[in-house]
């Protein structure tokens, strides 16, 4: 399985969000990223895993999920969208707007 992000050090400090990721180290205000998280107690947020993928970080005790990309403000075009915008680009490209 390919690893989307390496993820270490991820703790709560001060109602920030720290971690590193791919090498970068990265402190985020919970309230910014997630009031449920922000409005949890240090137990609830010392509970987290992992995906193994690297994708992103799961609270199970309050059911919270960060993505990864989320985060870092990364954006995806589902793939099927993609295929379609690359075929209406291909059909009309001899097409010009008037």
């Amino acid at each position: 399985m390919n690893k989307l992000h390496k993820l270490k050090n991820i703790h709560i400090e001060d109602n920030s969000l720290c971690l590193n990721i791919d090498g970068k180290d990265f402190k985020m205000d919970l309230k910014s990223i997630s009031p449920i998280l922000a409005g949890a107690n240090n137990k609830e947020r010392a509970e987290f895993e992992v995906s193994p993928s690297g994708y992103g970080i799961h609270w199970p005790l309050i059911d919270e999920d960060i993505s990864i990309d989320g985060l870092l403000g990364i954006k995806h075009m589902p793939e099927n969208t993609a295929n379609q915008s690359k075929e209406f680009m291909e059909s009309n490209k001899n097409q010009h707007a008037y």
